[in-house]
């Protein structure tokens, strides 16, 4: 500083600029939220929804100085809906020590590597769409179910009540008892199908036949010849709109068509892009997705009001409103984390998981707390059948 004092710059210049550097880049010090979600590919329409829901959360934190003194920056990734992709994304936030916690992911599978890395940096991770029990209760969920990670949460309830909901609307309200279930071979879609299947078979139904597709064949004719064969009057496919899309184009080339033989599936179905690739043969199909509808919830008014503010659009997706509460859970839960702090160390990130855990957060979803395995306690799913371009919600339900 002396060096630079006798080159002529002013003393009051170099004080300045200590304090500039000093604060963390002007406004104040910084902490950062990411997100982990699929930004490209398939299924962008979903983390895209996902990626702005979180950026509404920061920006609003911010403009409200919700954490005095600190600035939230958004660090979001691209996971494009792969594990190994989301495992390099995990390992680029858990490398920034500014990095407390992270919004994601959509799919269970990417979950599976994701956690174990943002376990071992200290880093929350919620995520608003992953439904497969094993994540927070480990392989063995059904007989002695254990949490695998303790930093890792999610609004989103499990399939082990999704699959009970579309079992009891398949057999009790579509009057549906003979069914092929089929399933994309995948984390989510493969539980979501075995879980549907053990509660439908309990329900007095039969599954006829067990069949699985492999992703971005383009064409399931062959499969849907076989379901055919087997005379169903439902088809129930645990799996994402990208391929289920093409399925129900299939059944209705084949002749399967609702109310006769309906296809109904779960939240990873739920978005306009399923009726682009299935035409015609959308019509009248069903799925269930996590949560209540935002027109059966006023809580969600404001977020879907704000969205539509700050985007000029409506493509929050069926994720939107679980990724803005899952963030604005972080960054309040960071108020306390945060206290009398100068800078992110390891304590920040023991100390956001502790206040998360036991955290009663009222918002877009609802009220979302968390029990002894990080999973949510609103376990309220919401019935949705296709009319028209999308999706309508036509009811909700509570699983007990």
């Amino acid at each position: 500083m002396m060096r630079r004092l006798r080159l002529g710059v002013p003393a009051a210049f170099v004080a300045l600029a200590l304090a500039v550097t000093g604060c963390g880049g002007g406004g104040g010090k910084t902490v950062k939220i990411g997100l982990i979600a699929p930004l490209t590919g398939p299924l962008t329409a979903l983390g895209t929804g996902m990626r702005k829901s979180v950026q509404l959360a920061v920006d609003q934190a911010n403009a409200a100085n919700k954490i005095p003194g600190w600035k939230i920056v958004f660090a979001p990734e691209d996971d494009t809906a792969t594990a190994a992709t989301g495992a390099n994304a995990a390992q680029k936030l858990a490398s920034d020590s500014q990095v407390v916690g992270v919004v994601g992911t959509l799919n269970s599978s990417v979950a599976q590597a994701v956690q174990p890395i943002l376990a071992q940096a200290n880093i929350t991770m919620i995520s608003p769409a992953n439904s497969n029990p094993i994540l927070t209760q480990g392989q063995r969920w059904q007989t002695s179910p254990t949490r695998p990670y303790k930093n890792y949460f999610r609004t989103a309830t499990t399939d082990v009540y999704q699959g009970k909901a579309d079992a009891d609307f398949m057999f009790k309200e579509l009057g549906k008892h003979r069914v092929v279930v089929m399933h994309d071979k995948k984390t989510y879609g493969q539980g979501l199908a075995a879980i549907f299947s053990k509660d439908f078979q309990a329900n007095g139904g039969t599954v006829l036949q067990d069949i699985s597709v492999n992703d971005g064949e383009g064409d399931y004719k062959p499969a849907i010849t076989r379901a055919k064969a087997q005379n169903p009057d439902g088809i129930f496919y645990g799996g994402e709109y990208p391929e289920g899309g093409i399925i129900v184009k299939n059944m209705g080339e084949l002749g399967l068509k609702p109310p006769a033989v309906p296809f109904l599936s779960g939240d990873g179905m739920v978005d306009k892009t399923f009726v682009k690739l299935a035409g015609a043969a959308a019509q009248g199909q069903y799925a269930t997705s996590l949560g209540a509808a935002g027109k059966f919830l006023p809580t969600a008014a404001k977020f879907v009001a704000d969205y539509k503010a700050k985007y000029n659009a409506a493509d929050y997706a069926v994720y939107g409103p679980g990724s803005y509460d899952s963030a604005n859970i972080i960054i309040d839960s960071l108020a306390t984390a945060l206290a009398g702090k100068s800078s992110v160390d390891s304590s920040v990130r023991t100390a956001l998981i502790a206040a998360i855990q036991s955290v009663t957060f009222q918002g877009s979803l609802g009220r979302t707390s968390f029990d002894k395995y990080g999973d949510t306690t609103n376990r309220v799913l919401t019935i949705n059948k296709v009319a028209g371009p999308d999706f309508q919600p036509q009811k909700t339900i509570t699983v007990k």
